[in-house]
């Protein structure tokens, strides 16, 4: 789908948050980015989206183009919704933003797709956390996207609804098919989650490695010896590029 090539990112304090970084996404993929606070993933997902610019290096996407708009989603660790909007109003913005029509029921669709149908007039302040953040998700696919890109969206979850949204995502991502870069610091949340965890270095942010998951599918996939095998080898690999 895409390829990164040498990325380099310096910002204008002298900070280099990224040195060096190539790295292939293919369609459907589903690819954790792991590394710990300040080691650049947030930034390599903005250069991706398109809201920031590379100092070095290329992206080429294989249909020879950015994306048009509404091809890329984004959810960042805040849901990020108006407080005045209702929940359907917050998933419309991007049409809005377009100036472009939604499609009859299809912002009903992408809230019923996230488990909240019947809540398509409530408010943020009348939802759970949990639930703004479906929101935030429900926004990032009513445009159906080729690519979806999360930076840390469960992080400020407790660990129960984490574990319920880090479920329904697979599922959504099955169904979709679209490819996802998901960001995150957690192990267990990369190893539950991706089919590809690529490791990076503390900043300047650099691939170290990459590990395949091969875990089942299915929801169980946390109770499978594997998924406890698969953490154990990713915890031992990212001690190895901390140390």
């Amino acid at each position: 789908m895409l390829r990164l090539e040498a990325i380099g990112r310096r910002f204008p304090t002298g900070v280099e948050a990224l040195r060096e970084v190539s790295l292939d996404l293919a369609q459907g993929d589903f690819v954790a980015l792991l590394g710990p606070s300040g080691c650049g993933k947030s930034t390599l997902l903005r250069l991706i989206a398109g809201l920031d610019r590379a100092d070095s290096g290329r992206i080429d996407w294989a249909s020879g183009r950015r994306p048009a708009p509404g091809e890329v989603g984004f959810v960042f660790q805040d849901a990020t919704l108006l407080p005045w909007a209702t929940a359907a109003e917050n998933v419309a913005l991007p049409f809005r933003l377009g100036r472009v029509a939604a499609e009859t029921g299809q912002v009903a669709a992408a809230l019923a797709q996230v488990g909240l149908a019947g809540f398509e007039q409530a408010r943020p302040r009348e939802l759970s956390g949990g639930m703004r953040m479906r929101v935030s998700i429900a926004r990032a696919l009513v445009t159906r996207p080729r690519l979806l890109l999360m930076d840390e969206p469960f992080a400020a979850l407790d660990e129960f609804t984490r574990h319920r949204l880090q479920a329904d995502l697979r599922a959504l991502w099955r169904e979709i098919g679209c490819t996802v870069v998901f960001v995150t610091h957690s192990i267990y949340e990369a190893c539950f989650l991706a089919r590809r965890i690529v490791l990076m270095t503390p900043r300047p942010g650099r691939i170290a490695r990459e590990l395949a998951s091969g875990l089942p599918e299915g929801e169980e996939r946390r109770l499978d010896p594997a998924y406890a095998a698969l953490v154990a080898g990713v915890s031992r690999a990212m001690a190895e590029v901390l140390a």
